[in-house]
Order: structure tokens, then sequence, then C-alpha cells
């Protein structure tokens, strides 16, 4: 089974993510790994204070690494570019805005960086682009729920989506 984790930055879906291979037995992947392991790092935008990466060649080194790895959990806002056809499951995360911008400043984002991550947030262009791709979404929301209550909302859907 490839179930993919996605969301915008700072709803949860790293720590969903490893919870989710630990709890089934799966093999977890960090798409960031991925990316600097396979050097797709195009530039470096300062002002947004992030890399800018190639979907296309990113979502081709997933797929080859999808059929080598029979179960696989796939974590990043960008996983969601993976074509349907190489994904069982398509979760998204999200929390609530007040909560997200308190985590996004935690981690130090400046405001610019905070703001972009909260409008991708309010107009959920990573649920919004995963439904272009026709994926099988399930959407989890890390408001207020732990990680242990996430598990247990998707342990059904899961199951029924088992190949």
């Amino acid at each position: 089974m490839i179930i993919i984790v996605t969301g915008t930055p700072g709803t949860g879906k790293t720590s969903l993510a490893k919870a989710i291979a630990k709890k089934l037995k799966m093999t977890y992947l960090d798409v960031n790994t991925v990316i600097q392991d396979y050097k797709l790092r195009e530039k470096y935008e300062r002002k947004r204070q992030t890399y800018v990466v190639d979907e296309k060649k990113l979502s081709k080194i997933l797929i080859k690494l999808i059929k080598v790895h029979k179960d696989l959990i796939i974590d990043s806002h960008l996983s969601h570019f993976i074509p349907k056809k190489h994904v069982d499951i398509c979760i998204i995360t999200k929390t609530d805005l007040k909560v997200l911008k308190k985590r996004l400043e935690k981690r130090k984002y400046n405001k610019a960086k905070v703001k972009e991550n909260l409008d991708a947030e309010i107009f959920e262009i990573c649920h919004t682009e995963a439904q272009d791709q026709g994926h099988n979404i399930i959407l989890v929301d890390t408001t207020k729920n732990s990680i242990n209550k996430c598990l247990s909302l998707l342990k059904d859907e899961i199951n029924e989506n088992k190949r």
C-alpha cells in the first residue's frame, strides 16, 4: 500500500506520517531527504526562505522509489503531485489557523512565510491540488486530535483501502 501524507507546513504531516508508518509497519519516506539526496533544489528564494523544487522531476524519482517498496508512507506537502495510479490513499492534514500560526512562529518562520502558509491553508491549496490529481483523499484535522486519535480515526479508512 502506498500512502501519501500532504498538507500545509505545520499541520502535523510528519508526526502523523511517522505514526502511521510505525503502526502499520510500513517504510517512512521523508521527501525532503529525497530532494536533498537527488539534488533537486533548483534555487533558493531568500524572500520566501525556501528552495524551489521541480515537482515533475521529484514525482519521477518518487515513482521509482514506489516501485521498489511495496508499503510506503510518503511525507511531504509536495507528495500529492505523484500521479493517482501510484497512490492508494492521500491523507491531507489540516489545522485551525490560530494553531497553525503558533506552530509556524515556533519554527521561527518570518512573517512573509507565515502569511504564505496561512494563505495556503485558507485556500486549501494541497487539498485542491490533490483533488485535481484525482487522489482518494482522507482529511484529518490535527487541531485538537492527538496523533493517537488521528490514527484511530484513520484505521478503518486505511483498512478499507488495502489492496
